[in-house]
This record gives C-alpha cells, structure tokens and sequence, in this order.
C-alpha cells in the first residue's frame, strides 16, 4: 500500500474505493492493556482465541476508529467504519507495511490480516484471553456475547454511550487488572481485512491498524491474503 492511500487517524476528505470522495472523522476508544505486548487482532465473536497476533512495546496504547460518511450528500445519512487503530507513537508516520507473521514478512502483494464473520473487529492482549475469559469457549456467545440482558457485549456495542454505537471497549469477565477488548462494526461487514503497521523515519513501530477497505484509491487487483493456519478468505457481504 502507498502511503498517501493510506487515510487512518486523519479526519477530513477522503477518496472512497467506490470512486467518490468522503469525509472521515476520528473517535477515540480509550486505552487498550497489552501488558504482554502480544497485541491480538481478530472478530471477536468467532476467533477471539485465535488471533493474527503483532507484537508491540508492552503496556497501555489509545485505540481509535477512523470513520467515513460515504453518504451521496456527505450528510452524516451513511457512516461506515474505515479503520480500527492503536497508536504506539505519535512521531509521524514515514513508512506502512503488511504486519509481518510468525515467520516473517508476508510474500510480496500479500498480507496478514482478520477473517471477519460477524461484522466486528477487536483489538487485545492475545496472552489474556485464557486467564480473562470463561474456560468453555463454546459458551462464550450465550454466556458473554449475546446474553439478552444488559451488559451482554452485544448490549454494549449497541449503545452510543461511553462510546459511539458500534463501537465499544469491554473488560474480560474473569479480568484481574483490566485485560480489556476493544471492538468495532468492520465497515461494510464481513471479509478479510489487512492488518497493517505504521513506521517513523526510523523503522519504529507508530502503530497497528486494521484496514476495512472504505477509504483509499480503486484497487487495480486484489492483493492475496497469507493465511496462517485457520486463516481463510472470506467472500465480503453487506451487514
């Protein structure tokens, strides 16, 4: 990906893929823990003991979510999430690259990136999901995720308080010191999504950034997603 097709954390006009032009505004998430510094990227409610995992400076990192009106008017009528991002720096960005995996770079025209089944995206400490999170991953979408009760992380996300609705920062049920998941809609729904980093001058880590494909000039070609393992291609479709 050239960098000047690269739009996350930058709020104002925008290209869309579609060929039309967009407006992009930025709302913070809050603080995602990752004090293992294993950052985990995955649809929370199929893969979330399963993650494309990047490794980052241990601690605490801002998250945010690039939105995009991609309304015909640009007014307000049609808002889709354009990228999920957590910041290590705020030194500017010089460089972006495909994330690398656990053997290295992906093939050139290739990526990593997060198998989307649900319509969500997260970002977590991938190391806490087996001490945070109930033992029996088979109960997690009755038990946690979709409870009908309030409080139930589906409950949350549809709320537009403390963060906008389709968004939402939760803490894992069984937490001891704030392992915490950070969640958003994936722009136009399901799919396979790149995970990308962003580097200063220096070849530093400034970020993580998961790219839901909204924002960005046409693609000549779709590039070829790298699996790894349980990994796939999945067809995009409309939420």
């Amino acid at each position: 990906m050239r960098l000047s097709d690269f739009f996350a954390l930058v709020p104002g006009d925008a290209p869309l893929v579609t060929g039309a032009a967009g407006e992009l505004t930025v709302h913070e998430l809050g603080v995602l823990r990752v004090p293992s510094g294993t950052l985990g990227a995955a649809d929370p409610f199929v893969a979330l003991d399963r993650p494309i995992t990047v490794r980052i400076p241990p601690g605490d990192h801002p998250v945010a979510v690039t939105i995009a009106d991609v309304s015909t008017q640009r007014d307000g009528s049609h808002l889709r999430e354009a990228y999920l991002s957590l910041v290590i720096s705020d030194v500017p960005t010089a460089s972006i690259e495909p994330v690398p995996g656990p053997d290295g770079p992906p093939e050139p025209g290739s990526f990593f990136g997060v198998a989307v089944d649900a319509g969500t995206v997260a970002f977590f400490d991938a190391d806490a999901v087996e001490a945070s999170m109930p033992n029996d991953g088979d109960s997690w979408y009755d038990d946690v995720f979709d409870t009908d009760e309030p409080g139930s992380w589906f409950d949350i996300m549809d709320s537009d308080s403390p963060h906008r609705a389709g968004t939402a920062n939760i803490e894992m049920p069984l937490a001891r010191s704030g392992e915490n998941v950070i969640l958003a809609h994936s722009g136009w729904g399901d799919g396979f999504y790149p995970v990308l980093q962003t580097l200063d001058a220096d070849g530093r880590l400034t970020g993580v950034h998961i790219d839901l494909q909204v924002v960005g000039s046409p693609p000549d070609a779709d590039p070829e997603p790298q699996a790894t393992g349980w990994l796939a291609r999945v067809k995009r479709a409309l939420r």
